[in-house]
């Protein structure tokens, strides 16, 4: 341990040390596959959207939940219709020879580097070759939680109902015409409905109600049906999105992460009652806001809620955090990706301690009695999103209690960036910056 340290932070970093496990194979994984093997949601965090350890990791444990534990279904921080068609790519005969490069390569919405990248292409042609293997009602599912896909999903909703309910289709095309004048800009929507008192919500929600009726009218698990009723729920949610963040707020966050919950109870109820799924997403989005001061904020975010909406033994939430290295990022929103170096962590943060404390990849499963002078402790914890600027380190810091945050914490001492399938083109519509920061 090192000098460094004062008597306080001996102290947590004790503690620290008698928790944790070395982390060097898939073995050493043990103690997690064992905690989140019975619950019914694992949720898995990353401290940024482009770290290669954390996403190599995240998907070795994935790995082994599905195999051992049997998880069913994988949800991600990404858009319904390409997720979607991951997920009818995973679940597709043998005859369709097309590699999860293939798929991933009409990933086409900025930062597309968070999921078209080299680990999770080699985790999905593994999870496709797992899958031809099963018959196909146990065959894992890949999907997408994310609200920004507005225009994506109206052309899908519309497409649904050209071929199973023509006869509704004035109710899609009426929602489609009040979004025309903003040429697929949703900049240009949020700010005209900021100006003058008119929007396209009466035409979303009449669209979702019919979506949602017509559902009612097909055979109990269509898998189409279903994915156009969750493009309904996404177009409406979207307007709702977009329409609030232009007020400058943090409402429009928790509209974000309520639609990811509701999106992963939807698809929970979809699969049945013995499905279990993984979510994948941030830690601000996945580690309990309750623990952090997004709280003081009136955030809420995944974790917290489903924490709230399910039982104790159904949720599970890991961390993932690390001390120095690079990262794929942005400099700007809309900017090409670039190796971006990650400095040695800030001073009295939680990185900064287990650094000095395990100097070496480490496994963390907390235990029932989250007191003590590490994990009852509130230090800063570096979240990085998709725009990055080590120089401004200071304020990518979310003051955590970390044993309240997580149920458990993967640590890696030394990361490297992600190496993306292709370079980022210029966006070919707008985009509006996540709040509150790019995660």
């Amino acid at each position: 341990m090192s000098t460094r340290l004062d008597a306080l932070d001996r102290a947590a970093a004790s503690q620290a040390q008698r928790l944790a496990r070395p982390l060097v194979t898939a073995a050493d994984l043990d103690p997690l596959v064992a905690r989140l093997g019975p619950v019914r949601l694992a949720c898995l965090g990353e401290a940024s959207h482009g770290t290669r350890e954390f996403y190599r990791w995240r998907a070795e444990l994935s790995r082994r939940l599905i195999e051992e534990r049997g998880f069913t279904w994988i949800g991600v921080e990404g858009d319904w219709p390409d997720c979607w068609r991951v997920n009818r790519w995973l679940r597709a005969p043998e005859e369709d020879r097309r590699t999860a490069r293939d798929v991933l390569a009409d990933f086409g919405r900025w930062p597309t580097w968070m999921w078209a990248n080299t680990d999770v292409a080699d985790f999905l042609d593994w999870l496709r070759a797992l899958n031809l293997a099963r018959p196909l009602d146990r065959r894992v599912g890949f999907y997408g939680l994310d609200v920004y896909s507005l225009w994506d999903s109206l052309r899908e909703i519309h497409d649904w109902l050209a071929e199973h309910a023509p006869d509704a289709l004035p109710d899609a095309r009426r929602a489609w015409q009040c979004f025309v004048p903003y040429r697929e800009d949703p900049h240009r929507y949020a700010w005209a409905t900021r100006l003058v008192p008119t929007s396209c919500e009466d035409e979303v929600v009449a669209l979702l109600a019919e979506v949602r009726r017509r559902h009612g009218q097909v055979a109990e698990g269509d898998e189409d049906a279903f994915a156009v009723v969750q493009n309904a729920e996404v177009a409406a949610n979207a307007e709702l999105y977009y329409r609030t963040m232009v007020r400058g707020d943090r409402a429009s966050w928790n509209i974000r992460d309520q639609h990811m919950v509701l999106t992963v109870e939807r698809i929970a109820r979809h699969l049945g009652p013995e499905a279990k799924g993984l979510v994948w997403e941030h830690n601000t989005h996945i580690g309990d806001a309750r623990a952090t001061d997004m709280a003081v904020s009136g955030m809420v975010n995944v974790g917290q809620l489903l924490r709230e909406r399910h039982r104790a033994a159904d949720v599970a939430l890991v961390g993932f955090a690390g001390h120095r290295g690079t990262v794929l990022a942005a400099s700007g929103w809309g900017e090409p990706e670039r190796v971006l170096p990650v400095p040695e962590a800030r001073r009295g943060s939680h990185e900064d301690l287990l650094h000095h404390a395990l100097a070496r990849p480490a496994v963390i499963a907390f235990p029932e009695d989250r007191t003590g002078p590490w994990l009852a402790d509130r230090r800063g914890h570096r979240a990085i999103g998709v725009v990055y600027e080590p120089s401004q380190e200071s304020g990518n810091y979310v003051p955590t209690v970390i044993g309240q945050r997580y149920d458990a914490l993967i640590w890696l001492e030394r990361t490297q960036a992600l190496v993306p399938l292709h370079h980022e083109a210029p966006p070919v519509e707008p985009e509006l910056e996540t709040e509150p920061s790019g995660f």
